[in-house]
């Protein structure tokens, strides 16, 4: 089923729709760096949400 983001507690459903194979891929890996600071610590927090959400089910 379809999750709405924005019906979502933290505005993140954390639906995942890569195919099964190969996965998810990590396309984009923003340097430590000016905005690509605030950037990495965006992907890592909804990375960690995503986490949570799949050890709930």
């Amino acid at each position: 089923n379809y999750a709405y983001d924005h019906d979502e507690p933290e505005g993140f459903s954390g639906q995942n729709y890569w195919p099964k194979a190969p996965g998810r891929q990590t396309l984009y890996a923003p340097v430590d760096r000016g905005f690509g600071r605030d950037l990495r610590a965006r992907l890592e927090h909804w990375a960690k949400l995503r986490k949570q959400r799949r050890d709930q089910d």
